[in-house]
């Protein structure tokens, strides 16, 4: 699944599009939600925002096209009379007068006012987005010795979105490492410099994903690795999906666990965890 970065460059890549532009057309494949295509019809299209794995088309008239890919939502934006070649089901489509986004294979789309939005039952348990500029490692902080969370094993709770949005599974494997933190421990049990790396790795991993794509490694590292042939894939992240393989760090073996029901990767000897080698 799509984790925050994917999402905000989705939708950024969405929002030069449409956004300041009038919806010429708006078509939903749902019929509990048709009757808004003729309402959304001439309306501007105010922006395109992200919050964690969601994504908001926000109008001037305060109506808002709520949509969450889940696995299998993909967008498409294409020049409007262009249809990309797909066997996927369309969903969604807003069109403008020079462009289309084509939203194909969702099954959560929703169509919310403003005013509803701050009670809706997936934004409403976001805790703060962690890609916002607003957000800094101190906040980040905080929330780690909230008696809500500071009990609650930092595997688990890197992947709630209560806790900080917009994370997924390879952000988690990626801070920890970057932390130099087991994925059992708690917040209870770090030490307050531990638990200030973390709130840095947490923002620093997640926003360099952002601006690099997917991209976790350090930029130097990508250079060298690239510089070497490395594919994508490779020099992508420190240790995420790289069961097996040596760590960069250390030259130790990394292993694979499974923590929450999802796979997890890790240094043993960084980290100081256990698992198998399997990628």
């Amino acid at each position: 699944m799509p984790e925050g970065p994917e999402i905000r460059r989705e939708a950024d890549r969405i929002g030069r599009q449409l956004r300041g532009a009038r919806a010429e057309a708006v078509w939903f494949a749902f019929s509990h939600l048709q009757e808004w295509s003729a309402l959304l019809r001439g309306v501007e299209i105010r922006t395109v925002e992200s919050r964690a794995k969601a994504m908001l088309i926000r109008f001037a008239s305060g109506v808002n096209i709520y949509s969450h890919n889940q696995l299998y939502g993909r967008w498409f934006v294409v020049k409007r009379g262009d249809m990309p070649r797909t066997d996927r089901q369309l969903r969604l489509a807003v069109h403008t007068a020079t462009h289309s986004a084509l939203l194909y294979s969702a099954s959560e789309i929703e169509v919310l006012h403003d005013d509803d939005l701050p009670g809706h039952p997936f934004l409403a348990r976001l805790g703060p987005d962690v890609l916002s500029e607003h957000v800094q490692p101190n906040d980040l902080e905080a929330r780690l010795v909230d008696p809500r969370f500071r009990r609650r094993s930092l595997g688990a709770l890197l992947l709630d979105q209560g806790f900080v949005s917009g994370l997924g599974n390879y952000l988690r494997s990626e801070i920890l490492f970057v932390a130099r933190l087991a994925p059992s421990l708690r917040p209870v049990d770090l030490l307050a410099h531990q638990r200030a790396e973390l709130a840095n790795a947490i923002a620093e991993i997640a926003r360099r994903a952002y601006r690099h794509a997917g991209v976790t490694n350090e930029p130097a590292e990508v250079r060298r690795l690239k510089g070497d042939g490395c594919s994508r894939r490779e020099y992508r992240h420190f240790v995420f999906g790289r069961g097996g393989k040596r760590c960069r760090r250390c030259d130790a073996t990394i292993v694979r666990s499974e923590h929450s029901g999802r796979r997890l990767y890790a240094c043993p000897s960084c980290q100081g965890v256990a698992g198998d080698s399997r990628t």
